[in-house]
């Protein structure tokens, strides 16, 4: 069993990424994307960033580990009469259904970063660029005190120890990490920049109803929170939550919600 596919199959990201839509629009504005220009989109749920960018005219491929994701983004594009969209089933870390130097932008916006063996991930996703082309990705980034990192956090002091070897997905937010992997891929440390940018979730509905959708959707907090209810301690693993979701929103009226979460924007250039 991949325990990567199984943590994304087992809930509905879907729910969480319709609070995420008009980020990942505002995101896709920013990319530069011409008409024919070829995108991969690694780990890309049901095409968050993949349908905006194929609205735009690029020829987009979405890859993803989970099957129901893979199957939810296929719908969207049909929905959307998106010809040009299409979304497949694969692992991030050994991209071998796809051949070297094919596309024009690499995207993973909180994605690969999730994906296990980071320095392979990094090698396959300049493999698969052409050169002249770019990489771009967004991740998490440990500490941060905006939403996801702390969901994060806080799930991860009511889970078990991970397994040796576990590398942290949130290594992929500190700077010097993502020099290293991409410098051993064959990526100058000057072709390589970051910023900090910031993603929203809107929902019109107060904050605890966003909670809720985490807790019944999104994998690694139904974990935390099935290890908590094991412990006894899935009272204060909620109260932790609700406490941080009702800080975080920013929304005007308190009955909606918008909550914003900053993450590490990298750009790669493959030469």
């Amino acid at each position: 069993m991949n325990a990567n596919k199984a943590l994304w199959e087992k809930g509905d990201f879907t729910r969480i990424a319709d609070c995420m839509r008009e980020s990942g629009e505002a995101l896709v504005e920013t990319l530069g994307i011409t008409q024919g220009l070829k995108v991969l989109d690694l780990g890309c749920g049901d095409g968050t960033t993949a349908i905006p960018a194929a609205r735009l005219g690029a020829d987009v491929l979405g890859v993803d580990i989970a099957s129901n994701l893979v199957s939810a983004g296929n719908q969207r594009a049909a929905h959307n009469s998106l010809t040009n969209c299409r979304f497949q089933q694969g692992d991030a870390s050994n991209l071998e259904e796809l051949g070297n130097d094919t596309f024009d932008l690499a995207v993973s916006i909180f994605g690969a970063m999730f994906a296990p063996r980071p320095f392979d991930v990094a090698k396959e996703m300049v493999r698969v660029t052409k050169p002249g082309g770019r990489i771009v990705m967004g991740n998490w980034i440990p500490g941060d005190p905006t939403l996801v990192a702390q969901i994060l956090k806080i799930s991860s002091a009511y889970s078990p120890p991970p397994p040796d070897g576990f590398v942290s997905p949130m290594t992929w937010g500190v700077e010097e990490n993502v020099i290293a992997r991409f410098e051993s891929a064959g990526i100058p440390r000057g072709n390589i920049s970051f910023s900090k940018e910031t993603y929203t979730f809107n929902m019109d509905a107060p904050p605890s109803r966003l909670l809720e959708v985490f807790k019944n959707y999104y994998g690694p907090t139904m974990n935390a929170v099935a290890a908590a209810e094991s412990s006894g301690r899935a009272g204060d693993l909620l109260a932790e939550l609700e406490t941080l979701f009702r800080n975080q929103n920013v929304a005007v009226d308190p009955r909606t919600t918008s909550i914003p979460a900053t993450f590490l924007r990298v750009t790669a250039g493959i030469v």
